[in-house]
């Protein structure tokens, strides 16, 4: 009798389980003068509150790659907002497009970090999120932004920067973030005597950080369509690449305990 019961109930939930699905939404948002529009993704089928996770792109631009990483967030039970930091659009695929709108991004760190931080307010703003477990992933350029975002003391848990350019942290700071980093040891844009100086700049600062190398590795190594540019710099390496994603995943269960 209760085998055909549980089989009852299952039968009359089983239509409910099946349209559970990643849910996506773009969000359209403003910093200062520029139109921005993120892209949002959550897992219709919890429905409690839980962590939010920022995703910043790499220098191409909010595309489908970043988007993907947010899907895949959401997958695992977090809410995932990728942040758009150049403009409504602005997605390219040649490297000197994309280095034009980098720097002006870079130029002013004050601004850079807080267009950062509007796509966190955006985020932290949503039903689904719970506003006390935040933290942010980001690639390349993304994974500058995001050590950025530590840097100017944000009221997050946690930053992971994959195969991100390492800027030095300021000699006053206040971050609460902790940091994960994780760097190709064979990442031709970054010396290792600027990795050394990074990471003595980070204990200087008295950060709680921790960096994986991963061998052979080159710059945008978590990415399978950095072959297709024809730069040698940049090159797909999947154990890398599911390595570091296992890493981080490590990282927030530390930060949150689990989604």
């Amino acid at each position: 009798m209760i085998h055909r019961l549980v089989m009852f109930m299952l039968v009359l939930l089983l239509p409910s389980l099946c349209l559970a699905e990643i849910q996506t939404r773009t969000i359209p948002y403003q910093h200062e003068d520029l139109q921005l529009e993120g892209f949002l993704a959550w897992d219709d089928a919890r429905t409690r509150k839980r962590p939010g996770l920022l995703v910043v792109h790499e220098w191409w631009g909010l595309n489908d790659y970043a988007r993907d990483r947010a899907r895949q967030l959401a997958g695992l039970g977090y809410v995932a907002f990728a942040v758009d930091m150049y403009g409504k659009g602005q997605v390219t695929t040649h490297p000197d497009q994309a280095a034009t709108w980098m720097k002006q991004v870079q130029a002013d760190v004050k601004q850079w970090q807080d267009r950062a931080l509007k796509g966190l307010t955006v985020l932290r703003g949503q039903e689904v999120v719970d506003p006390e477990r935040m933290a942010a992933i980001g690639y390349c350029f993304g994974g500058a932004t995001v050590l950025q975002l530590a840097y100017s003391g944000a009221d997050i848990d946690g930053v992971v920067s994959f195969h991100g350019a390492l800027p030095l942290p300021p000699q006053a700071q206040s971050a609460k973030a902790k940091i994960l980093i994780a760097h190709g040891n064979a990442d031709p844009f970054l010396s290792e005597e600027h990795v050394r100086t990074f990471r003595h700049a980070l204990d200087a600062a008295n950060l709680d950080w921790h960096m994986v190398v991963y061998a052979g590795a080159r710059h945008s190594f978590t990415n399978p369509g950095a072959d297709a540019h024809g730069i040698d710099a940049l090159k797909y390496d999947r154990q890398a690449d599911e390595r570091s994603w296992q890493h981080m995943q490590l990282f927030f269960d530390e930060l949150f305990q689990g989604p």
